[in-house]
């Protein structure tokens, strides 16, 4: 499971928003439902999800019922606070909300529609198992206004998923791609790079079955250990070896390469999108709702563990679904607590977020002390030279994409 909640101000029963929060019409805002189910847990997932045996109390079949009442509830805590705005993007996370009935997914997209209104080509996304996603399926999620499916490949190498716990069959990969193609779903595929005993090899031909589907996006993530997981435990007890650095440096440029010769663009430091085509909802392949994060929009986080963030205004659910579903049960708010950052935090979190995309940051909108150290950045070769001095924007060279986090370091410090 995940680690323990941000320490934070107590939330109130009703969930109502603070009276001098002051909500921004003009700010996109977003939906994040979390399915918290999984059949089992991988060694490196330290997302708050839940197995069968670690789910006294709770029923899959009534998980539908249950968040839709947070639904509810939020319509009315913004609708009171004056910040009823249209969808921008809805995102099913997990877990695994393909574990779901698909009709149980359609019925908590069709009530977060209706009690919040969509945009126009707004992207709506589920997150999928590939031994979950059949033709049916895939049509049936289409048909209640899902635009996009995120597949969860990791590799394509057998040994690389076992050491990852991944148990889903290569094969159906192809699959869940070939259904969610035939419903007219635009796909995303992610992958993970560095698991212990995967090669450089092994990553290429991952990164090869990958564009052979063809995809729309594609997500590549260095793999991270995280306290408290299997995967810590092994690398602890000596068991596996921990990730070398080296290699996933190695790792990411091949994929860089790769990808932008097979014609796709970076946007965001672990993320790629075919460049956009023509009109219409599938125009632009990048991740819209992943995007919101990066740009501080706002979204409202459903289910147990999630995240919200209004106006400045940030709050999170109570972890396990059992006490989710009690306290929405007892007609009161799930959140277990909230925090306004000051001024300096948010610096921060826009120089970390912002920084990490192809568009870079402005220079003006870094904090004023450390904008000296920019020259010192392009010198070592982390920041684009020409993208400073004749567009005044930080953007990171690959090399700086590399060490970001040494760069936002720099830049913070």
């Amino acid at each position: 499971m995940a680690g323990p909640l941000p320490l934070g101000d107590p939330a109130p029963a009703d969930g109502s928003l603070p009276d001098d929060i002051v909500v921004d019409a003009a700010v996109p805002f977003s939906a994040y439902l979390h399915v918290p189910f999984c059949r089992v847990r991988c060694g490196y997932c330290d997302f708050n999800t839940y197995t069968a045996t670690e789910l006294r109390g709770v029923r899959q079949d009534e998980y539908a019922d249950t968040l839709n009442a947070e639904v509810a509830l939020a319509r009315g805590v913004l609708a009171q606070a004056g910040g009823l705005r249209p969808l921008h993007s809805v995102f099913f996370g997990g877990g695994t909300p393909t574990l779901l009935p698909a009709g149980d997914l359609a019925r908590m997209l069709e009530t977060t529609v209706a009690a919040f209104g969509i945009e126009d080509g707004a992207e709506v996304t589920v997150e999928a198992n590939p031994d979950t996603v059949t033709r049916e399926v895939a049509t049936r999620l289409a048909d209640a206004g899902v635009t996009r499916l995120s597949v969860g490949m990791q590799s394509a190498v057998p040994h690389v998923l076992a050491a990852l716990d991944r148990t889903h069959r290569p094969e159906n990969v192809r699959t869940a791609v070939d259904a969610a193609r035939a419903a007219g779903l635009a796909v995303s595929v992610d992958l993970i790079y560095g698991a212990p005993g995967e090669s450089l090899g092994d990553w290429e031909s991952s990164l090869d079955a990958a564009l052979a589907l063809d995809p729309d996006h594609i997500s590549a993530y260095a793999l991270i250990i995280e306290d408290g997981t299997k995967l810590a435990r092994q690398i602890r007890r000596g068991e596996v070896p921990a990730p070398d650095d080296d290699l996933q440096a190695d790792m990411y440029e091949l994929a860089d390469a790769r990808l932008g010769a097979a014609g796709f663009g970076w946007y965001e430091v672990s993320n790629w999108a075919r460049p956009s085509t023509g009109s219409g909802t599938h125009s632009d392949n990048r991740s819209r709702h992943n995007l919101a994060y990066w740009l501080g929009s706002d979204w409202w986080g459903f289910g147990p563990g999630a995240h919200s963030h209004v106006a400045g205004l940030r709050w999170w659910n109570v972890k396990h679904p059992a006490a989710y579903a009690q306290r929405l049960a007892a007609g009161e708010s799930p959140a277990a607590g909230r925090e306004r950052p000051d001024d300096e935090a948010r610096m921060l979190e826009r120089v970390l977020l912002r920084s990490r995309l192809s568009e870079g940051i402005p220079l003006d909108e870094l904090p004023i002390d450390n904008r000296d150290v920019v020259a010192g950045l392009i010198a070592d070769g982390l920041v684009d030279g020409a993208s400073a001095l004749r567009e005044k924007r930080l953007r990171l060279t690959l090399q700086g994409r590399l060490l970001a986090d040494a760069v936002v370091r720099a830049l913070t410090d």
